[in-house]
């Protein structure tokens, strides 16, 4: 079974900093794209960010300049470095990676969830 387990989430001022990071486990054969989507209260999901396995990137125009993705494909993690936290990245951040799992058909999975709060 493919699991994706994240971490770092938390509470921030306006203009701090967090960094979150996701592991993938389990039976993998590949991992494409990795990257992580967000949920704010009454909205929808959408993309932060995300990195092919051969680099490659797309970042949210709010992302842009703030934030920073990066993998390590040896330990099939990604991490999302978030700095000058506003209170409107206020949500849930989710992991997310296309990954061909050794049982046969690609597909997305899905971590947890992690909460982000930035408030005074």
């Amino acid at each position: 079974q493919v699991q994706l387990v994240e971490s770092g989430g938390g509470l921030v001022q306006p203009g701090g900093s967090l960094r979150l990071s996701c592991a993938a486990s389990g039976s993998i054969l590949s991992i494409n794209v990795m990257g992580w989507y967000s949920k704010g209260q009454g909205k929808q999901r959408e993309l932060v960010a995300r990195m092919y396995t051969g680099g490659n990137t797309n970042y949210a125009d709010s992302a842009k300049g703030r934030f920073t993705i990066s993998r390590d494909n040896a330990k099939k993690s990604v991490f999302l470095q978030m700095n000058s936290l506003k209170p409107e990245d206020t949500a849930v951040y989710y992991c997310n990676a296309e990954v061909l799992p050794w049982s046969g058909a690609w597909d997305n999975y899905w971590g947890q969830g992690t909460q982000v709060t930035v408030s005074s």
